[in-house]
């Protein structure tokens, strides 16, 4: 048993399609999977179709935020969910098709042998599509920056393709998470090494999304990079 979790906010054009397109990798792959979607309010309705695909699935559930706080609290929100049912593995993807559903039963195979699977861009056999050349940058040299600041020997620190143990979500405190944007995605891999599990990346091919608009900002580019410092400099 394992258990999806697709953050959204403004997702009404990917949604539908995302959560139709796992069920049928489940089916086809004969998997027991579970789908929690995580909606911060978004004002064009993908709440009121997150809720009409949880009467058409059973095993689609739905937690409506009040507000926009962010992709952290949204996946901890997930997370926490999670951890309440019988679930062995946690998913982290995005609804807009920039992650394939295809590839969670190589997730699954890989992470019989880590505690950790990181879908990465940058490992061989791992590409980008669609991107133009600012954002390849960009996402270069923030993973780059921050393997350096944190001298941890990941290729890909801001991946969200990622699949956990439920092992390492129950050790981790997840109410000390603090970044709210893409900085998750690296905290929550140093989070893990730093408690001493075994991290595994294997390479996917990362599709920019085709609907819909992306929630990068400057803010959270500003955000991650102060992350990783503090990070550094904690104690705990």
């Amino acid at each position: 048993m394992f258990t999806v979790i697709l953050p959204t906010y403004n997702e009404r054009e990917n949604l539908e399609r995302f959560v139709v397109r796992l069920q049928e990798v489940f089916a086809t792959n004969n998997l027991q999977g579970n789908i929690i979607v995580v909606d911060d309010s978004s004002p064009d309705g993908t709440g009121r179709i997150a809720d009409s695909l949880a009467e058409q699935y059973g095993n689609l559930s739905v937690i409506h935020r009040s507000e926009k706080q962010g992709i952290g609290p949204a996946y901890v929100a997930g997370f926490k969910q999670a951890l309440t049912t019988d679930t062995l593995h946690i998913f982290e993807m995005d609804c807009d098709f920039s992650h394939d559903p295809a590839n969670i039963p190589v997730f699954l195979s890989a992470i019989e042998n880590a505690d950790l699977v990181l879908g990465s861009r940058y490992v061989p056999g791992g590409r980008v599509e669609n991107w133009g050349l600012a954002r390849r940058l960009i996402s270069r040299w923030g993973g780059l920056y921050a393997r350096w600041v944190l001298g941890i020997p990941v290729s890909d620190l801001t991946g969200g393709n990622k699949c956990f143990r439920r092992e390492v979500l129950e050790a981790l405190d997840l109410d000390a998470v603090s970044s709210q944007g893409y900085g998750f995605q690296i905290e929550m891999t140093y989070r893990t090494i730093k408690n001493g599990f075994r991290v595994r990346e294997i390479p996917i091919t990362f599709s920019d999304r085709q609907l819909g608009q992306s929630k990068m900002s400057k803010r959270i580019v500003f955000e991650a990079v102060l992350l990783v410092w503090k990070l550094r400099l904690r104690r705990d």
